[in-house]
């Protein structure tokens, strides 16, 4: 109980942050609106299915990195434009690490659902479906922006974030599949044993 509450205390405080002040309150929806489904989800079905404590927080920090993005927009996030002068460049790279996050944390909630519903058992089968997910949410993702793109025309502009780099959409998704790799060799063991303890 203890730590729902620091995990509800930080989401609301960051949610109150990231709205109180927003560069763009379009965007802002835009951006922020896979966080406060996630909320709602995980709400709708805590009686039926509990994620272990690994994928509630790893939620937690995708959400915080979702309403960084849509406070600022992920094009001008001021430490990645600090960062950007460092290294001499022009283009922030804020949406990267969002990208990321897309494939680092879901890749264990696909892993969590299908090893806990008995689809998968734990091995090399469950490790690359698990990836596929991850690769088929971030394809699915870019198709959402394009969508969207496409329906607002240049109200869009700071949702799609390309700042003109013309391999946005390929790097998007590779950074996904990158993540996904990346969340099963550092958290798969962690994340076995508290499933085994679930069961």
């Amino acid at each position: 109980m203890h730590n729902k509450m620091i995990w509800i205390v930080i989401y609301a405080a960051v949610l109150l942050w990231s709205v109180s002040d927003p560069k763009d309150m379009f965007t802002w929806w835009l951006e922020a609106i896979p966080a406060l489904i996630a909320a709602v989800l995980l709400l709708a079905t805590r009686h039926r299915f509990q994620f272990t404590s690994l994928a509630y927080w790893l939620i937690l920090v995708h959400c915080i990195v979702l309403f960084i993005g849509a406070r600022y927009t992920y094009a001008e996030v001021p430490l990645f434009d600090w960062l950007a002068q460092m290294m001499g460049s022009e283009r922030n790279n804020y949406d990267k690490v969002g990208h990321f996050a897309q494939g680092f944390v879901p890749v264990i909630l696909a892993r969590e659902i299908m090893l806990r519903n008995g689809v998968l058992k734990v091995g090399a089968w469950c490790q690359f479906l698990s990836v596929c997910f991850v690769l088929a949410f971030s394809a699915f993702y870019e198709l959402i922006e394009w969508w969207v793109a496409a329906a607002t025309g240049e109200d869009a502009e700071a949702f799609l974030g390309t700042q003109g780099y013309v391999w946005d959409t390929q790097s998007d998704m590779f950074l996904a599949l990158i993540g996904g790799i990346c969340g099963l060799l550092l958290l798969t063991r962690l994340h076995n044993r508290q499933i085994s303890r679930i069961k």
